[in-house]
């Protein structure tokens, strides 16, 4: 009888888990190995890689769609603009959301002002980007301004700006647009941690003679820090895949090419180099995974 028991005791738990493990390897282990698989062909995704080496030039064997990746001129230039979309919109957006967040919590009419400010989240990131279009329009030879900033700049006495073509300042337009709709994700989620801080502690701090940007960097912070860094890996992974609002408004054209929007464009003239691009932007999400769940196991050990 014991023995049957612990058998069953055994495999209760797999039985459990079956269906997702069986959902997630349809879903996304086969698709991985057929990714990585298609990444190691041509063009025409029957013959190696390896015959498209040039001669004379390096070459990469059945890895040659991968020396593209890495080595072509419009890659580069992704690879920069993924870099410094992480560099720029992940703090934009920790920062956007955590005082969003904090003035949001003063405000009489808290709930409406949260809603205002998560409304974009809501909006679909073509929506978004046809929208941010019209705002970033500028008309030439003349013609009345219809883009918002545009008529703003000229209606000052300025000239009107070339937000989206202008290599110098295109990418920060995207990012913009990319702020607008995240922040309000961000102040959602750092809104809740805010409220978990024990108000004692915060009142007896300012009893004891702390201002609130002591209360905030002393106390307020270290307490949500956990969440911040959670919101923070998060967002990474999801600027990692930044595609919609780069194909929407500039089509990776002036400059503005990311990494996800440059496999897209390659996918139908060559899977192989195409899904090259996949397995890296893949492979550049798996630190970030990694960090996620080493700091989870470190917060379920310190319980």
């Amino acid at each position: 009888m014991v023995p049957t028991i612990m058998k069953q005791g055994r495999l209760a738990p797999w039985s459990y888990l079956l269906p997702a493990l069986i959902l997630m390897t349809a879903f996304i282990v086969y698709p991985t190995i057929g990714t990585i698989r298609l990444s190691l062909l041509d063009a025409t995704s029957t013959n190696s890689a390896a015959t498209t080496c040039t001669a004379g030039k390096s070459c990469w064997g059945i890895f040659e769609n991968y020396h593209f990746a890495l080595t072509n001129t419009d890659m580069l230039i992704a690879l920069r603009n993924n870099a410094l979309w992480l560099l720029l919109m992940v703090p934009g957006t920790i920062a956007g959301g955590l005082l969003f967040a904090l003035l949001a919590d003063r405000v009489r009419y808290e709930s409406i002002a949260k809603a205002i400010i998560f409304l974009p989240t809501a909006i679909s990131f073509i929506g978004a980007g046809i929208i941010w279009r019209f705002v970033y329009d500028i008309e030439t030879g003349g013609s009345p301004q219809i883009g918002l900033l545009n008529a703003i700049v000229v209606g000052l006495g300025g000239k009107p700006v070339t937000w989206l073509s202008n290599p110098a300042i295109n990418n920060f337009s995207l990012m913009l647009v990319g702020v607008w709709l995240w922040a309000g994700f961000c102040m959602t989620i750092l809104s809740a941690a805010i409220k978990n801080v024990q108000a004692e502690i915060l009142e007896a701090a300012r009893v004891d003679g702390a201002n609130e940007w002591q209360v905030f960097w002393q106390i307020m912070f270290p307490t949500i820090l956990p969440t911040i860094v959670v919101v923070t890996t998060t967002m990474a992974i999801i600027i990692l895949k930044i595609f919609d609002i780069v194909f929407v408004m500039t089509g990776g054209n002036f400059g503005t090419e990311v990494i996800a929007n440059r496999m897209f464009t390659l996918i139908v003239t060559n899977p192989g180099q195409s899904t090259a691009i996949a397995v890296i932007l893949i492979v550049l999400t798996i630190p970030i995974m990694i960090f996620n769940i080493q700091r989870f196991r470190k917060e379920e050990a310190a319980r």
